[in-house]
């Protein structure tokens, strides 16, 4: 079931890094906070509460695999998992990877402060050193996920 106004419907929502038949784990391109990954279900549902208890556990499942993936790959010092769907009420999983020193921590991505130069620089030579992984972590993904239908 698609949507035409749903833009996770409409759209891959960012690179996609694997496919399955229910879901999509995208790269979410997001220049500030680099990681960030975002599990899709693919059908328009917009609650966790719209899939059966079997499509629950496995969307879980899903989302703490790569989270897993990220621990080990990018060694964020926190993970933050986010499921809000007020902008787009269509069912996905946000799996951000954080450091003490990028722009908003401790604060949520969303509303992050103007950073001061400080900030700003630290956070600037982390997203470097994200980046360069970023490959890595994708690879990871792919290969932790090669087997899914």
């Amino acid at each position: 079931m698609t949507e035409t106004h749903c833009e996770l419907c409409q759209t891959e929502g960012g690179q996609v890094l694997v496919r399955a038949r229910l879901w999509r784990i995208i790269d979410a391109g997001d220049p500030v906070f680099a990681g960030f990954t975002r599990v899709v279900w693919n059908a328009h549902v917009k609650e966790m509460t719209d899939l059966d208890s079997d499509s629950q556990a496995r969307l879980i499942a899903i989302v703490l695999r790569v989270e897993r993936v990220m621990r080990e790959t990018l060694e964020p010092h926190k993970i933050n998992l986010a499921s809000l769907g007020n902008q787009v009420a269509h069912l996905h999983w946000h799996v951000i990877p954080r450091w003490e020193d990028d722009l908003a921590f401790p604060a949520p991505i969303w509303n992050a402060p103007a950073p001061g130069p400080d900030k700003a620089t630290l956070a600037g030579l982390r997203s470097a050193t994200v980046n360069s992984r970023l490959s890595d972590y994708h690879q990871a993904l792919i290969n932790e996920f090669q087997n899914e239908t």
